[in-house]
């Protein structure tokens, strides 16, 4: 039975997922899309210390047109939200920051790495949040607000999202750490299985999560040099850190990945080692047979003349002439690896 909450793809009838309304010094407060819509009009052309934060998801076809008629975004943001570019990015736009962020989602797991885009729009009142699948990092951001943290403006809850999402990378670092910590030991135990291609497929991730996640340099820079005028000093301060902790965060991350590339040599090394060994054996033992392949091919021409054919120690003469060509070979390889 398909349900009415179905429909709306786990949101209200406007594609609001959940809104907060935050006064100063005081916890936040959940409301609805029409108690939105009423402040917003309350507020419209009044400078106010409130701000509210409105989180939509786009699989319902209304959030797109809520958000058009009634949350006053810059057209960049829409423009945004059809973009083909996934980069993240912070960037000024009619005087309101607009936010590219790519999240992994609420499920994440090493295995299968999945990486979804979350869309904001930062004004002085309003920040309007957009998503199609569910993310970890603005999950962990609503779970601190409904825990009763303090969010002093709107940019500050943009500080929070990246904060969280630097956690989340953490954590996932922490894990890869733990993976490749096991391959590392498997190596030097000399088991190494599949741990060459886990390694592979482990970097790939990696690879991914930083290509996605890392913000734009460019953009990042002029926001922080040339900030909205209405964005406090110490708002600027903290998201100017934030991206600092988030950066050290890829650096570590990229410092994995050269670790998995070390590990990666070093096993390929490995086996090309023990690939060399055991051709080195194979021929040894192709050598050591040569005499006796050759002799017993010519004796066992069936033509006459065969020699020593009717001659009573025929075979044991025979024999020694293979014995004697054969320790002759051996001699030569033993002779030639020690050389080498």
């Amino acid at each position: 039975m398909i349900t009415q909450a179905s429909l709306n793809y786990g949101s209200d009838q406007s594609g609001l997922i959940w809104g907060f309304l935050f006064k100063p010094d005081a916890p936040a407060r959940l409301i609805s899309s029409s108690e939105a819509l009423m402040w917003l009009r309350e507020q419209a052309g009044h400078a106010s210390s409130e701000f509210i934060w409105l989180h939509f998801n786009l699989s319902n076809t209304a959030s797109e047109k809520w958000i058009g008629e009634h949350a006053g975004v810059a057209e960049e943001f829409n423009e945004a939200l059809h973009d083909g570019s996934r980069s993240t990015r912070i960037e000024l736009a009619d005087n309101t920051l607009i936010a590219v962020v790519n999240d992994v989602l609420h499920n994440f797991s090493l295995d299968s790495a999945d990486i979804a885009t979350l869309w904001l729009s930062v004004a002085q009142g309003v920040v309007i949040s957009a998503r199609r699948t569910p993310l970890k990092s603005i999950e962990r951001l609503r779970q601190a607000v409904e825990r009763g943290d303090t969010v002093r403006s709107s940019v500050e809850l943009l500080v929070h999202l990246l904060r969280d999402q630097a956690d989340v990378l953490v954590r996932i670092v922490r894990d890869a750490v733990a993976r490749v910590d096991k391959v590392e030991d498997n190596l030097l135990a000399g088991r190494l299985n599949k741990q060459r291609s886990d390694l592979g497929a482990l970097r790939r991730i990696l690879v991914r999560l930083q290509r996605l996640l890392a913000p734009e340099p460019a953009a990042l820079f002029r926001l922080l040099q040339k900030p909205p005028t209405w964005v406090a000093e110490i708002d600027t301060q903290e998201l100017r850190q934030s991206t600092e902790e988030f950066s050290v965060v890829l650096s570590d991350m990229s410092s994995l990945q050269e670790r998995i590339k070390l590990l990666q040599e070093e096993i390929a090394a490995q086996v090309n080692e023990e690939n060399s060994r055991s051709l080195y054996v194979l021929t040894i033992v192709t050598v050591l047979a040569l005499p006796i392949n050759i002799i017993a091919g010519l004796l066992g021409m069936n033509v006459g003349g065969v020699p020593l054919a009717e001659h009573a120690y025929g075979f044991w003469i025979v024999a020694g002439i293979v014995a004697t060509f054969t320790v002759v070979a051996g001699w030569f390889v033993v002779r030639k690896q020690k050389q080498d």
